[in-house]
């Protein structure tokens, strides 16, 4: 469900910086079905990559092959993200909170932390430079506080957060994430006891549709056959 609502974000040719993970699974899903002229850039240096299978990771051979050009890193850092060029990028994180700032550096205090996380990587200059943001992420009360403990990456550009119940979106007035759109069979109530805040929802509350049997079976045969992404 994760995938097939994230997919459905993109539009046919906007230009997405691509993660591994589901945001991998869900722009090849688009690829796939509406939106065959997407322009993936992955952060390995791959920039028009048409993979003929689900790559495994940033640097997998299948990103070259076809792909309109190869570069390397700061190429796609400095002349793609910063030069404003990056329509959507897809973020994850430890935390995330009311107004969409990432947490990937620390758990408690950053000076004795509980946990210590990887850090950036290319996350702060994705939410700081691309046009807009996805966040893909699971619901739970540790994964959304009303406050991360440690801002990684500014939420200024979010615009939706797309989890495993309900799609969260930016309140241009406030700043402030709000419930959107309820997956199938899930109340208002289950996406609240996921969240540290109390949740504020939109005027009309949108219901999204389950997968097609089309999506399903690119997913589960074609994109993901061995379950890299997708859990049964």
């Amino acid at each position: 469900m994760m995938a097939s609502v994230a997919a459905r974000e993109l539009a046919d040719g906007e230009v997405v910086f691509v993660g591994i993970g589901l945001p991998n699974l869900a722009c090849n899903l688009a690829r796939r079905t509406h939106a065959p002229n997407l322009v993936l850039i992955y952060e390995s240096g791959a920039v028009g990559a048409t993979p003929s299978r689900l790559p495994v990771s940033i640097g997998d051979p299948a990103l070259v092959t076809g792909s309109l050009m190869v570069c390397g890193m700061a190429d796609v850092f400095q002349l793609f993200l910063q030069n404003g060029r990056i329509e959507v990028g897809f973020l994850g994180g430890a935390q995330v909170d009311r107004q969409g700032n990432i947490n990937t550096t620390v758990i408690g205090d950053y000076k004795k932390p509980k946990v210590r996380l990887p850090g950036s990587g290319g996350a702060a200059e994705i939410a700081i430079h691309a046009q807009r943001i996805l966040i893909v992420a699971k619901l739970s009360p540790r994964g959304f506080p009303e406050r991360v403990d440690f801002v990684t990456s500014p939420g200024q550009r979010v615009a939706k957060v797309i989890t495993d119940k309900a799609v969260l979106e930016r309140d241009d007035a406030s700043g402030e994430l709000m419930l959107a759109a309820l997956y199938p069979g899930v109340e208002p109530a289950a996406v609240q006891a996921g969240v540290g805040w109390k949740l504020r929802s939109r005027q009309k509350l949108g219901r999204l549709g389950a997968p097609s049997s089309a999506e399903l079976q690119l997913l589960r045969e074609v994109l993901d056959p061995h379950r890299l992404y997708l859990r049964s």
